[in-house]
């Protein structure tokens, strides 16, 4: 199954996902970054699509969110 997930090394807490979910599954932490709940996430890309800056895709669920972001953190190290 497909869900959201947030680079949080990209994201700049604009709340432009949030506002796009119809199912209220992201929210702003602490003004920081945008977190997704996972079990209300349909995966239907609208936040992906809407982001400004990148940092949402559509991931499958079956690939840990931490491998991915250290695979991005990696890269842009490099």
């Amino acid at each position: 199954m497909r869900k959201a997930a947030n680079d949080i090394n990209r994201c700049v807490a604009c709340g432009v996902c949030a506002l796009q979910c119809p199912r209220g599954a992201i929210s702003i932490c602490k003004g920081c970054y945008a977190v997704v709940d996972i079990a209300t996430c349909v995966g239907c890309g609208l936040c992906a699509g809407a982001c400004p800056t990148g940092s949402m895709s559509i991931q499958d669920t079956l690939t840990p969110l931490r491998d991915i972001q250290e695979e991005r953190t990696e890269d842009a190290a490099r």
